[in-house]
């Protein structure tokens, strides 16, 4: 297995034991590389989801950019329930988590198709 792989594996078990949520394999992996090089960086591989801009930036260029959604305080709902199901105070979220859960919660698995 390579790196992407062991990642994803990592992903997969998040949601399974923190999220309680059993991941669709092939859109997790589709997700874990439409992520591209990000999640090689430490930093950029997780949400700091206690910081604004950082929720705002899931919002305008994960959401509005690429799944496509218009600007609504649903936008701004779903993240925090994304980061409510990981779990507040789950130090490192990892940002091929939470969007997996925002395209699952909005039904989105098509762009990825």
């Amino acid at each position: 297995m390579g790196k992407r792989d062991d990642l994803i594996a990592k992903y997969a078990a998040d949601l399974k034991e923190k999220c309680g949520v059993t991941p669709d394999m092939d859109l997790l992996t589709k997700v874990t590389i439409g992520c591209g090089p990000a999640i090689y960086n430490a930093d950029a591989s997780t949400v700091a989801a206690s910081q604004p801009a950082e929720l705002e930036t899931v919002k305008t260029n994960f959401l509005m950019k690429k799944l496509g959604l218009a600007d609504s305080p649903e936008l701004d709902a779903a993240i925090a329930k994304a980061i409510e199901t990981y779990g507040s105070s789950e130090r490192n979220k990892y940002r091929v988590v939470i969007y997996y859960l925002l395209v699952t919660h909005f039904g989105k698995e098509s762009v990825y198709g």
